[in-house]
């Protein structure tokens, strides 16, 4: 059992030595250990990512930190939702064994320098409207791993570029874990579910859901033999007339590399990301050929 607080019945750890002490105690006893990295603000979605983590293994360490370095200066890292005890006792409900709540100088010590840059897989869609994102990510996702050493990592598809980009980085860099993507979890009107929704008002929310029914529109319509990417400029006019404020992208891509999909002659994705006023979302669905 880790050392240190416990918060709603969860044990809970803020340094990476405590964090190892925890693990290598399970690993002495035989048994292999999943990690959840999280932002906190949890919802089902990432209830979903501790319940498929729990299938794969029989220790559950989950990560709350807000990374500031994934933040641009003019986007939300001050405002965004943060209860760490409401999240604590989600994750003890959940079934997870271990909280990793680390404050960012336990993360980032005077002196950090090192950064990962996942390559051009990040340079694209959601990169390009959001500079250096992905290299925070992929920084403190690197770190994450590599402080808690699991088997295997959970991360949700509804973020599927970040995915990819995670999952490039434990290729690339040999770091030994399996990534596991777990599908997104939806409201009964098809909106993802997002921390970020809390965001939008009523009527912003009232007009969430037509995100998803876009992208739905726009994959029959490219598996009816419309080529991608005119179908994906389609979907972006029926976004704005939907009542979507502005439209960084709707693009179809290869699954895998999440380069441009001219046609659907093997697995791809289409991706979207648009505004509601103040708020962006994110959203994504399987394009089968």
């Amino acid at each position: 059992m880790a050392e240190g607080e416990r918060i709603g019945g969860l044990a809970v750890v803020r340094s990476v030595a405590a964090l190892r002490r925890a693990v290598a105690g399970w690993r002495a006893a035989g048994a292999d250990v999943a990690l959840v990295p999280t932002m906190g603000a949890l919802h089902a979605g990432h209830l979903a990512l501790v319940a498929r983590a729990r299938e794969l293994a029989p220790r559950v360490v989950a990560s709350l930190f807000v990374n500031p370095t994934q933040f641009g200066p003019n986007e939300d890292f001050a405002r965004y939702p943060r209860n760490e005890a409401e999240d604590a006792q989600k994750l003890a409900a959940a079934g997870t064994e271990l909280l990793f709540a680390p404050s960012v100088e336990e993360m980032y010590p005077p002196g950090f320098g090192v950064r990962v840059d996942p390559g051009p897989v990040a340079s694209r869609l959601c990169g390009g409207f959001r500079p250096g994102h992905f290299v925070g990510v992929a920084t403190v996702v690197t770190k994450l791993l590599l402080q808690a050493q699991p088997d295997v990592a959970c991360f949700g598809e509804k973020d599927y570029q970040q995915l990819q980009i995670i999952r490039r980085v434990v290729r690339d860099l040999d770091i030994a874990v399996r990534i596991e993507g777990v599908p997104t979890v939806r409201e009964p009107d098809g909106l993802a579910l997002s921390s970020r929704n809390a965001y939008l008002t009523a009527a912003e929310r009232a007009v969430a859901p037509a995100l998803q029914r876009t992208l739905c529109a726009v994959a029959a319509r490219i598996a009816g033999g419309t080529a991608p990417q005119a179908a994906a400029a389609a979907g972006c006019d029926a976004l704005l007339a939907a009542g979507f404020t502005k439209i960084d992208y709707v693009e179809a891509c290869d699954a895998e590399t999440l380069d441009p999909l001219d046609r659907l002659d093997r697995p791809g994705r289409l991706l979207a990301a648009a505004w509601l006023g103040r708020t962006r979302l994110i959203d994504n669905i399987p394009l089968r050929p």
